[in-house]
Order: structure tokens, then C-alpha cells, then sequence
């Protein structure tokens, strides 16, 4: 079975994850350092990624319709904690939730959906671990807009420098360019609240 871990950039205080929107709603984030109610739907879930490689799997380095503003986010190590404690996986599991109807009720209840996806490499093939993906809405987004983000950065000509080295097949100048991301340790209640793998890979 993969491992199931978080590894992203982070310091004491906060964790880097990564967004991707079109240009409008991106490049108006990157300027207030916040989301705007408009044209930034508070209301809608909205997917945070600490993995940059998945990001740029997602969003096709930022070539993907709606996905050409690729945003680096800083927010509180301690609201990612709450978003994770207060979250439900997008699965059910056995072993978590007895019945799938009680893993239905927690999921209509939690305002944090926790997904694993396969990790990626630099040519974004897939790497022997899984990734978190954590969508947030109701209360957890206006948390995460009003008290969470303490910095956005449009990182999104980096990307695309990036992906241009790759297409030169100067891999070894692109990985030198792409965030340092490390094992991101979880106390033991969120280990098993969200399913994850104890230990680095």
C-alpha cells in the first residue's frame, strides 16, 4: 500500500500550499494578499495542495483553462491543523467509519474533505506515495481567507520557466528550481483522523 504522507515547505509558523486559479481571481488575490469575495466565490469549496508537482499536475504548468494563475499561500500551521481535525475523507474506510451511511453523515457535516492522490516527479509520473489534497468550504473558507493566509505569491512565471527547461530537456536546471518540500509530521490523532501513514516515506 503507498504511503499516505504531507510533505511541503514550511517553518515554524506556517506551511506553503498551492492554488491555481485563472487570471482574474489569481492575480487579485496575489495583489491584497487575500481573496476577494469577488470575483472569489466564498461559498464554493476551494482545493489547497502542499505539493507543488501535484499543482503542476493539476493545472498543466499552468497551461489548463482556469488554472493559468499558479499561487503560492502561506497560511497558519494551526488552521491547517483545525482544517485537519476538523475534516472527513472524500472515501469511505472500513476501518474509520463503520457504515458507509455514518461516513455519509460526517462527510455532510465536516467543512473539510481530505483526498490522497499518487505523488508525482518533475515529469509528473507518479511516485510511489500519495499526496493530500484538503477541500475547504463553509466556515473552514472563511477561516481560511480571514485568518489563515498570512502571504499569496503569484509563482506563476517560475512555473512556467520551469516547464520551458523540462521542454528543453534541461531537467537537471529545473529541479533546481522547484521548492524544497520535507516530511510534514501530524500528531497521531490526525494520523488517524485522515488516514495518513506515520513516518516519512
Amino acid at each position: 500500500m503507498s504511503k499516505r504522507i504531507i510533505r511541503a515547505q514550511y517553518d515554524d509558523n506556517t506551511i506553503t500550499v498551492y492554488q491555481a486559479y485563472n487570471n482574474s481571481i489569481g492575480l487579485a488575490a496575489a495583489r491584497k494578499k487575500t481573496f476577494a469575495a469577488t470575483p472569489f466565490k466564498m461559498e464554493r469549496m476551494t482545493w489547497i495542495k502542499p505539493s507543488f508537482l501535484w499543482m503542476m499536475y493539476r493545472s498543466g504548468w499552468a497551461t489548463k483553462a482556469d488554472q493559468e494563475c499558479i499561487l503560492a499561500i502561506k497560511i497558519k500551521r494551526d488552521g491547517l491543523t483545525w482544517a485537519l481535525e476538523n475534516s472527513c475523507l472524500a472515501k469511505h474506510y472500513l476501518h474509520l467509519h463503520a457504515t458507509n451511511a455514518d461516513w455519509q453523515q460526517e462527510l455532510k457535516r465536516s467543512p473539510v474533505r481530505i483526498q490522497w492522490d499518487p505523488e508525482k516527479d518533475i515529469n509528473l509520473q507518479e511516485l510511489p506515495y500519495r499526496s493530500i489534497q484538503i477541500g475547504i468550504s463553509g466556515i473552514a473558507v472563511e477561516k481560511y481567507v480571514s485568518e489563515w493566509i498570512t502571504d499569496i505569491e503569484d509563482i506563476t512565471a517560475n512555473c512556467k520557466h520551469i516547464y520551458q527547461l523540462l521542454s528543453e530537456t534541461k531537467t537537471e536546471q529545473a529541479r533546481e528550481l522547484l521548492p524544497v518540500e520535507n516530511y510534514y509530521p501530524l500528531p497521531p490523532h490526525i494520523v488517524t483522523k485522515i488516514n495518513a501513514t506515520e513516518g516519512p516515506e
